[in-house]
């Protein structure tokens, strides 16, 4: 019985430690929840950890493959942006928790504070409080609609993990191409893709 909670872990390391959007860890709590009918509150902190973890690698791996594959220009550029979060101090962490809340992809997140350079220290704990609510609620919330395993069956490719994997990618994409220091420092919208090195 162990086992299934150390797969959990897994799994959900395995799909928050990879800097771009898979499915929620949220819904392999739900499946192995339901497969083979484990504690539910110890699905949920498991599997949480495992996020938690996997975050906090893809924050500290991010720099390195961004120096390695991004221009200069544009890691300076994510770099301003992360300062600038950085020196909003409470606020920001307000808005990293409702960040998480949200049912939207935390890579984007990540994947700014770890080119920005920011700590893990600096980003995890708000993302911990987010976390741990919005995936008690899916998981809690995956364990009532078990109940009706046709349709949540049916409905697991839907529009809406669609428009979810379409608006992580556009954010990982505003990311990249906004030039976030023009847009900071002088209001002005720029677009940048020669980020490649």
């Amino acid at each position: 019985m162990w086992w299934q909670y150390l797969l959990i872990f897994i799994c959900a390391f395995i799909v928050d430690v990879v800097p771009f959007p898979l499915p929620p860890a949220f819904t392999i709590m739900i499946l192995f929840q339901l497969v083979y009918k484990l504690n539910i509150w110890w699905v949920i902190v498991i599997g949480v950890s495992g996020s938690i973890v996997g975050r906090t690698v893809l924050t500290m791996y991010i720099p390195m493959l961004a120096s390695r594959i991004f221009n200069p220009s544009k890691n300076e550029d994510v770099q301003y942006l992360g300062r600038k979060l950085k020196a909003k101090g409470w606020e920001s962490q307000l808005a990293i928790i409702a960040y998480s809340l949200l049912p939207l992809p935390t890579t984007p997140l990540f994947i700014a504070g770890g080119m920005a350079r920011m700590k893990p220290y600096y980003i995890i704990p708000a993302f911990v409080i987010g976390k741990f609510i919005s995936d008690t609620a899916a998981v809690l919330l995956g364990k009532y609609a078990a109940e009706n395993a046709e349709a949540l069956m049916f409905g697991m490719i839907n529009w809406k993990s669609i428009a979810g994997l379409l608006i992580g990618l556009l954010l990982i994409s505003a990311l990249l191409f906004i030039d976030w220091r023009s847009l900071i420092q002088h209001k002005k919208f720029t677009l940048q893709f020669k980020i490649w090195k």
